[in-house]
């Protein structure tokens, strides 16, 4: 339970890699090459990012190039895993990941730190939040990949033609507070109230209303909405072959059948 003035900060994160095995790959010797990270602070964006590129030590698959677009020439000039680490660990140490399929990505960043010789692991610094699985139970039997979530909950994926580490972790920031109740602003330093009017200006704006003899309120019509009114009346006691007890009420006159 949030306790009054706690902050609480996560970190929407995705990876993209040399491989797209979903069992494992980065037990084969696949690695991560691009990382996108958004923070948010009780629920705000901030407005700080992280997007790093990688260079891999084994060539991309051609079947991930598919998928992310990303090529072993544009990374060539990139800083390998090593170089990137601190600044990786830095921004998401003591916060809580939310990851679309966390066990695929917290898999390979474990897989890297042990690779590096860092003594970390993930859980370790951070605690992990699987988006997939809050999908899963939340709409249990449907499809929950990025694309449907966003389809299911009117969020803007349009610019997804490829994925993307840091495209695809903003989305996810969305997809994750639709799912869990709504976002609140998009920054915390942009966000503004709605003028509240003051009682004056409601009471100006406001229709004078008449109230009956017997403690009802009664709202002026217009001419429109008394002849539809009733020409609706009209209808039901023609219906009821003279027998609307309304028309009856309004005018004993008016009992007649209107054809």
């Amino acid at each position: 339970m949030k306790e009054e003035n706690e902050i609480i900060r996560q970190i929407v994160l995705d990876t993209e890699t040399t491989g797209m095995n979903q069992f494992g790959a980065h037990y084969e010797g696949h690695c991560i090459i691009e990382i996108g990270a958004v923070e948010l602070i009780n629920r705000k964006y901030t407005g700080r990012k992280l997007h790093l590129y990688v260079k891999p030590d084994r060539p991309i698959d051609p079947e991930a190039i598919k998928v992310h677009g990303i090529t072993d020439e544009m990374l060539a000039d990139k800083p390998d895993f090593a170089a990137i680490a601190q600044e990786f660990i830095d921004f998401i140490k003591d916060a809580e990941l939310l990851i679309h399929n966390a066990p695929f990505d917290v898999g390979f960043m474990d897989y890297e730190f042990r690779k590096h010789h860092i003594d970390i692991k993930t859980a370790d610094i951070c605690t992990i939040t699987d988006t997939l699985q809050m999908a899963r139970r939340q709409y249990p039997g449907k499809r929950n990949n990025l694309d449907a979530l966003c389809d299911r909950l009117h969020i803007d994926n349009s610019k997804r033609t490829l994925h993307g580490a840091l495209l695809d972790a903003e989305i996810l920031g969305d997809v994750y507070l639709a799912m869990t109740g709504g976002q609140v602003s998009l920054f915390a330093e942009q966000e503004t109230e709605t003028p509240v009017p003051q009682a004056e200006e409601i009471r100006e704006e406001l229709t004078p209303v008449k109230i009956s003899s017997e403690g009802l309120i009664a709202l002026p019509l217009t001419e429109e909405e008394s002849a539809a009114h009733a020409e609706y009346l009209s209808l039901i006691n023609k219906k009821s072959k003279d027998n609307c007890i309304w028309i009856k009420r309004l005018s004993p006159d008016a009992n007649k059948t209107v054809h």
